[in-house]
C-alpha cells in the first residue's frame, strides 16, 4: 500500500500533481529538483523537505513520482532506482516507455500520465484530468489504478504505443493550436486589434467539439472550397513566406481530408 511519496521534479506537472497527492491523503515526503529555487517554491509552502542533490533523496518512501524533462529521464531513473529497488516507481511522461524503469533495475514500476496542459500560474481541477496508466504487471497495475483513482475521476489504461499516439494527438490539439493563437495575436497586433476579440470565437470552436465531431464542426474558406477568399488571405501573408506556406499547407490538408 502506497502512503508516502517523493516527487522528483518541480516543474509544471509536479506543481499540480503534488497538491493533488497531498489532498488525496498521501504523505508527500520530499521534493527533488536540480533547481533548488524551484524545489523550495513547491515544497516549502507545504512544509515539505526539498533538495537539489539526488543522492540525498529519501530511500524509504513507498513511491517515487518522476516529472522531469523527457531527455533527462534515463539518467535520473538510473540514479534514483539504485538502493530503492523495491519501491514503486512512476513517471508522468507521455512519450517515454516504461521500459526505462526495467532497464534501471526497478521491480515495481509504471506510468501515471496526466493528459492536460499545465501552467504554474493557473490552477487545474485534477479530478477532471484524464490519467492514463500502465504498469509492470497486473498486481502493480492494481496499485497504480487505485492511486490514479484517488486523484481523478477519469482513469484509463494505455500501453506505451497507445500513449505515444495519444501524446502526438495532444500536441496537435493543444500545443499546435496554441501556436496558431500566437500567430493570430501577431497578425492582430500589426493592426492594433486586441487578441481578446477572438476569445468568443475560440470558446465556441472548443465548445462545438463537445457535441460534434471535429470534421463536422470544421468551418472556414478551405472547408467550403472558397478559393477567392483563400487567395486574398495568401496575398495578405505574402510578405511572410513562413506564414503563407503554413496557411497553404493547412488549407490544403483541410480541403483533402475534412
Amino acid at each position: 500500500m502506497v502512503t508516502s511519496v517523493v516527487f522528483i521534479g518541480s516543474g509544471r506537472v509536479a506543481t499540480h500533481m503534488l497538491p493533488a497527492f497531498a489532498n488525496a491523503g498521501y504523505c508527500v515526503r520530499q521534493v527533488y529538483s536540480r533547481n533548488i529555487v524551484s524545489a523550495r517554491a513547491l515544497a516549502a509552502p507545504l512544509g515539505i523537505s526539498y533538495t537539489d542533490d539526488l543522492s540525498a533523496v529519501s530511500t524509504d518512501a513507498d513511491m517515487y513520482l518522476v516529472s522531469v524533462a523527457d531527455d533527462a529521464l534515463p539518467q535520473v531513473v538510473e540514479l534514483l532506482v539504485r538502493g530503492r529497488e523495491r519501491a514503486l516507481f512512476l513517471h508522468t511522461a507521455g512519450s517515454v516507455s516504461m521500459d526505462v524503469w526495467r532497464d534501471a533495475g526497478a521491480l515495481r514500476y509504471g506510468i501515471l500520465y496526466p493528459l492536460q496542459t499545465f501552467s504554474k500560474e493557473k490552477s487545474v481541477d485534477m479530478h477532471s484530468v484524464p490519467l492514463f496508466v500502465e504498469a509492470s504487471d497486473e498486481a502493480v497495475l492494481d496499485d497504480v489504478w487505485s492511486i490514479a483513482g484517488s486523484l481523478s475521476s477519469f482513469v484509463y489504461r494505455a500501453d506505451s504505443e497507445k500513449r505515444m499516439k495519444l501524446h502526438v494527438a495532444a500536441v496537435f490539439a493543444c500545443n499546435f493550436t496554441n501556436a496558431m493563437y500566437s500567430v493570430a495575436d501577431r497578425l492582430l497586433g500589426s493592426v492594433n486589434i486586441p487578441f481578446s476579440v477572438l476569445l468568443p470565437l475560440i470558446d465556441e470552436t472548443a465548445c462545438k467539439v463537445h457535441s460534434l465531431s471535429p470534421c463536422i464542426a470544421q468551418t472556414g474558406p478551405a472547408a467550403r472550397g472558397d478559393e477567392k477568399v483563400m487567395n486574398s488571405h495568401v496575398e495578405v501573408l505574402s510578405s511572410d513566406t513562413e506564414l503563407r506556406d503554413m496557411y497553404l499547407q493547412i488549407s490544403n490538408y483541410i480541403k483533402r481530408n475534412i
